[in-house]
């Protein structure tokens, strides 16, 4: 098949984001098993990863059905992502972090870290599944809503380009803490419109004004660099995408 991709002058990168067929009727396909990193590798290639001499990327593992992230040694950092490359995709998951470390939900990465980041910044003054450019030219940074000294707590911006959908009190109703909650990201061409939900709300609706990154790219979950954060943890799981 490859050497018939190559005669047709198809790159044999975009192979990888071909459409997977669905293995049930909502058409997503799942992409981490709950048993083990197949599928996905460990880059230690982001800003996140310099506080350690062997620059490992920070601990990830496969615990319990989730995958779960944390600093190796204080302040070191990384991502784990996704050996396929994807085009316009849906990806969802549910999370269960502590509330302290910032990680994130990276659309189209490569192993360096640059890609649009649907924020996953689970801290006060933090924020989840606004749009953050993660190594990308413009600064990008687009959120509605901040998080306040416990996550039962926000702040919704008022001047916010798309407003929240919910106010400080209904957000109560909308997250729980300490629970399994879904979040979900979808992108969509280039310049790239790019959609999010948190339990089923749409908070986002982001559309880029130029072109800052490939077509194609991985997926990818971060745990931040900086502080200790060793003892803290993001916990992920049922991951799933759905190419468009």
């Amino acid at each position: 098949m490859n050497r018939c991709l190559a005669l047709l002058g198809i790159p044999a990168t975009v192979l990888l984001a071909l459409p997977v067929p669905a293995q049930n009727g909502s058409g997503f396909v799942p992409i981490f098993d709950g048993k083990s990193l197949q599928g996905w590798h460990v880059s230690a290639q982001t800003g996140h990863s310099r506080a350690s001499g062997n620059k490992t990327g920070g601990k990830w593992t496969a615990q319990n059905g989730a995958l779960v992230g944390t600093q190796d040694i204080p302040g070191n950092g990384g991502i784990v992502i996704t050996d396929k490359q994807y085009g316009d995709f849906e990806v969802v998951l549910e999370m269960n972090n502590d509330y302290g470390p910032d990680s994130g939900l990276f659309l189209r990465s490569n192993d360096l870290g640059q890609a649009y980041q649907a924020m996953i910044d689970y801290h006060a003054g933090g924020n989840l599944m606004g749009i953050y450019g993660e190594g990308l030219s413009g600064g990008i940074s687009v959120r509605n809503f901040d998080l306040l000294e416990t996550p039962d707590k926000i702040k919704v911006l008022p001047d916010a380009a798309y407003p929240a959908p919910f106010t400080a009190d209904e957000w109560r109703k909308v997250w729980h803490h300490g629970r399994w909650n879904e979040l979900r990201a979808r992108i969509e061409g280039n310049p790239p419109h790019i959609q999010t939900w948190i339990n089923g709300t749409k908070v986002m609706d982001f559309t880029d004004k130029e072109k800052r990154h490939p077509d194609f790219g991985s997926i990818a979950l971060q745990v931040h660099g900086g502080g200790d954060m060793t003892k803290q943890f993001v916990r992920y799981r049922e991951i799933r995408v759905k190419g468009l």
